[in-house]
Protein backbone atom coordinates (compact mmCIF):
# COMPACT_ATOMS: atom_id res chain seq x y z
CA UNK A 1 0.00 0.00 0.00
CA UNK A 2 1.18 3.66 -0.78
CA UNK A 3 2.25 6.38 2.00
CA UNK A 4 -0.49 8.77 2.18
CA UNK A 5 1.43 10.92 0.25
CA UNK A 6 1.49 9.01 -2.39
CA UNK A 7 -2.32 9.09 -3.26
CA UNK A 8 -3.96 10.78 -5.48
CA UNK A 9 -6.61 12.69 -3.38
CA UNK A 10 -8.98 15.45 -4.69
CA UNK A 11 -10.12 18.10 -1.83
CA UNK A 12 -13.02 20.16 -2.20
CA UNK A 13 -13.36 22.86 0.33
CA UNK A 14 -16.75 24.19 1.26
CA UNK A 15 -17.82 28.12 1.73
CA UNK A 16 -18.31 28.07 5.34
CA UNK A 17 -15.93 24.57 6.22
CA UNK A 18 -14.90 24.20 9.83
CA UNK A 19 -14.94 20.09 9.39
CA UNK A 20 -13.48 17.76 7.27
CA UNK A 21 -15.20 14.88 5.59
CA UNK A 22 -13.10 12.50 4.05
CA UNK A 23 -14.68 9.75 1.45
CA UNK A 24 -13.66 6.52 0.06
CA UNK A 25 -15.01 5.02 -2.86
CA UNK A 26 -15.70 1.77 -3.79
CA UNK A 27 -14.42 -1.30 -5.57
CA UNK A 28 -13.71 -0.26 -9.50
CA UNK A 29 -14.27 3.16 -9.23
CA UNK A 30 -11.90 6.58 -8.32
CA UNK A 31 -12.60 9.65 -6.36
CA UNK A 32 -14.75 11.53 -8.47
CA UNK A 33 -17.34 9.19 -7.72
CA UNK A 34 -18.58 10.07 -4.11
CA UNK A 35 -17.94 13.53 -5.21
CA UNK A 36 -20.39 14.12 -7.33
CA UNK A 37 -22.52 13.49 -4.08
CA UNK A 38 -21.12 16.43 -2.42
CA UNK A 39 -23.94 18.71 -3.73
CA UNK A 40 -25.94 16.38 -1.61
CA UNK A 41 -24.71 15.60 0.89
CA UNK A 42 -23.03 19.09 1.95
CA UNK A 43 -25.25 22.10 0.24
CA UNK A 44 -24.18 24.77 2.40
CA UNK A 45 -20.70 23.86 2.16
CA UNK A 46 -19.74 23.15 5.94
CA UNK A 47 -17.07 20.50 4.89
CA UNK A 48 -13.54 20.76 3.77
CA UNK A 49 -14.26 17.17 1.63
CA UNK A 50 -11.06 14.97 0.90
CA UNK A 51 -11.41 12.26 -1.71
CA UNK A 52 -8.64 9.97 -2.32
CA UNK A 53 -8.03 7.95 -4.98
CA UNK A 54 -7.34 3.76 -4.02
CA UNK A 55 -4.08 2.90 -5.11
CA UNK A 56 -4.93 -0.41 -6.88
CA UNK A 57 -5.80 -0.32 -10.13
CA UNK A 58 -8.90 -2.41 -10.82
CA UNK A 59 -10.51 -0.86 -14.33
CA UNK A 60 -12.47 0.83 -15.12
CA UNK A 61 -11.37 2.38 -11.79
CA UNK A 62 -9.27 1.59 -8.58
CA UNK A 63 -9.19 0.01 -5.48
CA UNK A 64 -7.79 0.05 -1.51
CA UNK A 65 -7.50 -3.29 -1.51
CA UNK A 66 -7.92 -6.93 -3.64
CA UNK A 67 -11.51 -8.02 -2.71
CA UNK A 68 -11.50 -11.00 -5.48
CA UNK A 69 -8.41 -12.76 -4.03
CA UNK A 70 -9.36 -16.37 -1.72
CA UNK A 71 -6.36 -15.86 0.18
CA UNK A 72 -7.49 -15.25 3.46
CA UNK A 73 -3.72 -13.75 4.29
CA UNK A 74 -3.00 -11.50 1.63
CA UNK A 75 -6.98 -10.77 2.38
CA UNK A 76 -6.21 -9.44 5.75
CA UNK A 77 -2.58 -7.72 4.84
CA UNK A 78 -4.47 -5.54 2.00
CA UNK A 79 -7.36 -4.15 4.16
CA UNK A 80 -4.84 -3.57 6.99
CA UNK A 81 -2.30 -1.78 4.70
CA UNK A 82 -5.22 0.72 3.34
CA UNK A 83 -6.53 1.28 6.77
CA UNK A 84 -3.27 2.50 8.17
CA UNK A 85 -2.77 4.31 5.50
CA UNK A 86 -6.22 5.76 5.44
CA UNK A 87 -5.56 6.74 9.50
CA UNK A 88 -2.09 8.68 8.28
CA UNK A 89 -4.31 10.61 5.65
CA UNK A 90 -6.88 11.71 8.18
CA UNK A 91 -3.68 13.07 9.92
CA UNK A 92 -2.53 14.83 7.48
CA UNK A 93 -5.36 16.25 6.09
CA UNK A 94 -6.58 17.67 9.31
CA UNK A 95 -3.71 19.23 10.05
CA UNK A 96 -2.85 21.02 6.79
CA UNK A 97 -6.59 21.92 6.84
CA UNK A 98 -6.32 23.01 10.56
CA UNK A 99 -9.46 21.21 11.49
CA UNK A 100 -9.69 19.28 14.26
CA UNK A 101 -9.67 15.11 13.73
CA UNK A 102 -12.23 14.65 15.94
CA UNK A 103 -14.63 16.20 14.78
CA UNK A 104 -14.16 14.70 11.17
CA UNK A 105 -16.18 12.41 9.22
CA UNK A 106 -14.92 9.38 7.62
CA UNK A 107 -17.13 7.53 5.26
CA UNK A 108 -17.02 5.69 2.47
CA UNK A 109 -18.99 3.35 -0.58
CA UNK A 110 -18.77 -0.88 -0.31
CA UNK A 111 -15.23 -1.58 0.27
CA UNK A 112 -14.63 1.93 0.92
CA UNK A 113 -16.98 1.65 3.81
CA UNK A 114 -15.10 -1.22 4.95
CA UNK A 115 -12.01 0.75 5.40
CA UNK A 116 -13.70 3.51 7.18
CA UNK A 117 -15.52 1.96 9.71
CA UNK A 118 -11.89 0.40 10.44
CA UNK A 119 -10.74 3.86 11.23
CA UNK A 120 -13.50 5.03 12.89
CA UNK A 121 -13.93 2.25 15.10
CA UNK A 122 -10.73 -0.37 15.33
CA UNK A 123 -8.26 0.12 18.15
CA UNK A 124 -5.78 2.96 17.68
CA UNK A 125 -3.79 5.49 19.86
CA UNK A 126 -5.27 7.93 17.44
CA UNK A 127 -8.01 10.61 18.68
CA UNK A 128 -11.88 8.99 17.44
CA UNK A 129 -13.51 10.76 13.99
CA UNK A 130 -16.64 12.38 14.66
CA UNK A 131 -18.61 10.00 13.56
CA UNK A 132 -18.79 6.62 10.07
CA UNK A 133 -20.98 7.13 7.40
CA UNK A 134 -20.75 3.35 6.09
CA UNK A 135 -22.75 3.25 2.29
CA UNK A 136 -23.36 -0.52 1.27
CA UNK A 137 -20.36 -1.63 3.27
CA UNK A 138 -18.09 -4.68 2.11
CA UNK A 139 -17.17 -5.52 5.85
CA UNK A 140 -14.05 -7.34 7.35
CA UNK A 141 -15.28 -7.46 10.87
CA UNK A 142 -12.92 -10.01 12.10
CA UNK A 143 -10.19 -7.35 11.06
CA UNK A 144 -11.39 -3.83 11.97
CA UNK A 145 -10.41 -5.12 15.69
CA UNK A 146 -13.54 -2.88 16.87
CA UNK A 147 -12.46 -0.58 20.23
CA UNK A 148 -16.23 -1.59 21.50
CA UNK A 149 -15.54 0.85 24.48
CA UNK A 150 -14.64 3.63 22.57
CA UNK A 151 -16.83 2.67 20.11
CA UNK A 152 -19.66 3.61 21.65
CA UNK A 153 -19.04 7.18 21.13
CA UNK A 154 -18.73 7.18 17.81
CA UNK A 155 -22.22 7.51 16.13
CA UNK A 156 -22.78 5.31 12.52
CA UNK A 157 -24.81 5.98 9.63
CA UNK A 158 -25.27 2.30 8.03
CA UNK A 159 -27.06 2.39 4.56
CA UNK A 160 -27.46 -0.91 2.36
CA UNK A 161 -29.55 -1.95 -0.67
CA UNK A 162 -31.94 -4.98 -0.17
CA UNK A 163 -30.99 -6.01 -4.29
CA UNK A 164 -27.79 -5.62 -3.90
CA UNK A 165 -26.22 -9.03 -6.04
CA UNK A 166 -22.70 -7.88 -4.77
CA UNK A 167 -22.40 -7.30 -1.30
CA UNK A 168 -25.95 -9.21 0.24
CA UNK A 169 -27.92 -6.91 2.42
CA UNK A 170 -27.79 -9.66 5.22
CA UNK A 171 -24.53 -8.46 5.87
CA UNK A 172 -25.02 -5.39 6.98
CA UNK A 173 -28.27 -6.67 9.15
CA UNK A 174 -25.70 -8.64 10.58
CA UNK A 175 -23.10 -5.83 11.38
CA UNK A 176 -26.35 -3.70 12.67
CA UNK A 177 -27.29 -6.24 15.31
CA UNK A 178 -23.82 -6.49 16.32
CA UNK A 179 -23.61 -2.64 16.85
CA UNK A 180 -26.76 -2.50 18.18
CA UNK A 181 -25.24 -5.10 21.24
CA UNK A 182 -22.39 -3.13 21.88
CA UNK A 183 -24.47 0.32 22.58
CA UNK A 184 -22.81 1.44 19.09
CA UNK A 185 -24.71 4.95 18.06
CA UNK A 186 -26.60 3.55 15.16
CA UNK A 187 -28.96 4.31 12.32
CA UNK A 188 -29.55 1.45 9.93
CA UNK A 189 -31.20 2.19 7.01
CA UNK A 190 -32.71 -0.46 3.90
CA UNK A 191 -33.50 1.15 0.57
CA UNK A 192 -35.04 -0.54 -2.39
CA UNK A 193 -31.85 -0.86 -4.38
CA UNK A 194 -28.88 -2.49 -5.72
CA UNK A 195 -25.40 -2.19 -4.74
CA UNK A 196 -25.46 1.99 -5.60
CA UNK A 197 -26.87 4.82 -3.33
CA UNK A 198 -30.30 6.37 -3.95
CA UNK A 199 -32.02 9.89 -3.57
CA UNK A 200 -33.67 8.34 -0.30
CA UNK A 201 -30.24 7.31 0.66
CA UNK A 202 -28.27 10.57 0.22
CA UNK A 203 -31.20 12.56 1.75
CA UNK A 204 -30.61 10.46 4.69
CA UNK A 205 -27.21 10.54 4.80
CA UNK A 206 -27.55 14.81 4.50
CA UNK A 207 -29.76 14.97 7.57
CA UNK A 208 -27.74 12.64 9.71
CA UNK A 209 -24.19 14.63 8.72
CA UNK A 210 -26.39 17.60 9.81
CA UNK A 211 -27.01 15.83 13.19
CA UNK A 212 -23.40 15.36 13.70
CA UNK A 213 -22.14 18.95 12.97
CA UNK A 214 -24.57 19.70 16.05
CA UNK A 215 -23.37 17.46 18.18
CA UNK A 216 -26.22 14.76 18.10
CA UNK A 217 -25.10 11.19 18.27
CA UNK A 218 -28.09 9.74 16.49
CA UNK A 219 -29.39 6.39 16.77
CA UNK A 220 -32.90 4.60 15.75
CA UNK A 221 -33.99 0.87 17.10
CA UNK A 222 -33.28 -1.48 14.33
CA UNK A 223 -36.25 -2.29 11.95
CA UNK A 224 -37.53 -5.88 12.24
CA UNK A 225 -35.79 -8.05 9.83
CA UNK A 226 -37.67 -9.72 7.08
CA UNK A 227 -38.54 -13.76 6.24
CA UNK A 228 -35.01 -15.36 5.31
CA UNK A 229 -34.21 -16.13 1.55
CA UNK A 230 -34.22 -18.89 -0.37
CA UNK A 231 -30.76 -20.34 1.29
CA UNK A 232 -30.92 -20.86 4.43
CA UNK A 233 -27.63 -19.83 7.04
CA UNK A 234 -26.53 -22.83 9.28
CA UNK A 235 -24.17 -23.58 11.68
CA UNK A 236 -21.90 -25.96 13.65
CA UNK A 237 -24.92 -26.69 16.24
CA UNK A 238 -27.32 -27.19 13.31
CA UNK A 239 -25.16 -28.53 10.31
CA UNK A 240 -26.16 -32.84 11.63
CA UNK A 241 -29.83 -31.82 11.53
CA UNK A 242 -30.07 -29.61 8.78
CA UNK A 243 -27.81 -31.31 6.54
CA UNK A 244 -26.54 -34.54 7.61
CA UNK A 245 -29.61 -36.44 8.32
CA UNK A 246 -32.04 -34.13 5.74
CA UNK A 247 -34.36 -36.55 3.92
CA UNK A 248 -33.63 -34.53 0.49
CA UNK A 249 -30.37 -34.32 -0.88
CA UNK A 250 -28.38 -30.83 0.29
CA UNK A 251 -26.88 -28.56 -1.36
CA UNK A 252 -24.04 -26.74 1.04
CA UNK A 253 -22.23 -23.39 -0.20
CA UNK A 254 -19.36 -22.95 1.96
CA UNK A 255 -18.61 -19.08 1.40
CA UNK A 256 -16.99 -16.09 3.07
CA UNK A 257 -18.38 -12.25 2.86
CA UNK A 258 -14.50 -11.44 1.85
CA UNK A 259 -14.71 -13.64 -0.92
CA UNK A 260 -15.44 -11.92 -4.26
CA UNK A 261 -16.09 -15.21 -6.47
CA UNK A 262 -18.72 -15.92 -3.41
CA UNK A 263 -20.73 -12.91 -4.21
CA UNK A 264 -20.54 -13.80 -7.97
CA UNK A 265 -22.32 -17.76 -7.14
CA UNK A 266 -24.54 -16.09 -4.72
CA UNK A 267 -27.20 -15.43 -6.55
CA UNK A 268 -26.73 -18.30 -8.89
CA UNK A 269 -26.61 -20.58 -5.64
CA UNK A 270 -29.94 -18.76 -4.43
CA UNK A 271 -31.72 -19.69 -8.38
CA UNK A 272 -30.46 -23.54 -7.73
CA UNK A 273 -32.62 -22.85 -4.73
CA UNK A 274 -35.87 -21.60 -5.67
CA UNK A 275 -35.74 -23.73 -9.04
CA UNK A 276 -35.02 -27.02 -6.96
CA UNK A 277 -37.22 -26.02 -4.29
CA UNK A 278 -38.79 -29.58 -2.77
CA UNK A 279 -36.52 -31.96 -4.33
CA UNK A 280 -32.77 -30.16 -2.67
CA UNK A 281 -32.66 -28.04 0.46
CA UNK A 282 -30.13 -25.31 -0.17
CA UNK A 283 -28.31 -23.80 2.70
CA UNK A 284 -24.56 -21.53 3.10
CA UNK A 285 -21.60 -22.02 5.85
CA UNK A 286 -19.93 -19.09 6.33
CA UNK A 287 -16.39 -20.71 6.81
CA UNK A 288 -15.03 -17.54 8.66
CA UNK A 289 -18.04 -17.97 11.78
CA UNK A 290 -17.72 -21.64 11.55
CA UNK A 291 -14.15 -22.96 10.96
CA UNK A 292 -14.88 -26.36 12.32
CA UNK A 293 -16.90 -26.80 9.90
CA UNK A 294 -14.64 -25.83 6.78
CA UNK A 295 -11.97 -28.15 8.85
CA UNK A 296 -14.39 -30.93 8.97
CA UNK A 297 -14.74 -31.04 5.32
CA UNK A 298 -11.59 -30.05 4.31
CA UNK A 299 -12.89 -26.27 2.54
CA UNK A 300 -9.32 -24.84 1.65
CA UNK A 301 -10.59 -22.64 -1.49
CA UNK A 302 -13.65 -20.76 -1.51
CA UNK A 303 -16.65 -20.59 -2.79
CA UNK A 304 -17.01 -24.45 -2.40
CA UNK A 305 -20.88 -25.91 -3.18
CA UNK A 306 -20.44 -29.58 -1.88
CA UNK A 307 -23.70 -32.16 -2.10
CA UNK A 308 -25.05 -34.31 0.75
CA UNK A 309 -26.47 -37.02 0.65
CA UNK A 310 -27.41 -39.73 3.05
CA UNK A 311 -25.20 -37.64 5.82
CA UNK A 312 -22.15 -37.74 3.33
CA UNK A 313 -20.55 -35.25 1.14
CA UNK A 314 -21.09 -36.65 -2.38
CA UNK A 315 -19.75 -34.47 -4.60
CA UNK A 316 -18.38 -30.69 -4.81
CA UNK A 317 -17.46 -28.00 -7.27
CA UNK A 318 -15.05 -25.50 -6.67
CA UNK A 319 -15.38 -21.67 -7.82
CA UNK A 320 -17.93 -19.25 -9.19
CA UNK A 321 -19.28 -21.10 -12.44
CA UNK A 322 -22.69 -20.50 -14.26
CA UNK A 323 -25.52 -22.43 -12.86
CA UNK A 324 -25.84 -25.32 -15.75
CA UNK A 325 -22.01 -25.69 -15.36
CA UNK A 326 -22.26 -25.88 -11.41
CA UNK A 327 -25.71 -28.38 -11.36
CA UNK A 328 -23.79 -31.01 -13.82
CA UNK A 329 -20.55 -30.86 -11.37
CA UNK A 330 -23.06 -31.76 -8.65
CA UNK A 331 -24.32 -34.77 -10.58
CA UNK A 332 -27.95 -33.12 -11.15
CA UNK A 333 -29.84 -33.57 -13.78
CA UNK A 334 -29.49 -29.60 -15.46
CA UNK A 335 -32.92 -27.90 -15.89
CA UNK A 336 -32.75 -25.62 -18.66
Amino acid sequence: MSNPTDLIVNVVKGSQSDRLLLLLHGYGADERDLGSLLAYLDPEGHFVTVLPRGPLAAPPGFSWFDVMTTDVTAAAEGFNDAVSAIDDLLDQACAEHGVAREQAVVGGFSQGAGVALAVGLGRSDQARPAAVLAMSPFVLLDLINVDWDAARDVPVLLQHGTDDPMVPVVASRDLARVFSEYSVPLVFREYGMGHEVSPASVHDAQEWLTAVRAGVRPSADLPEPPPEGPVKTVTTATFDSEVLTSDVPVIVDFWAPWCGPCRQVGPIVEQIATMRKGSYKVVKVNIDEEPTLAQRYDVQSIPLIGLFRNGRLERAALGAKPRPQLEAELGMLVIP
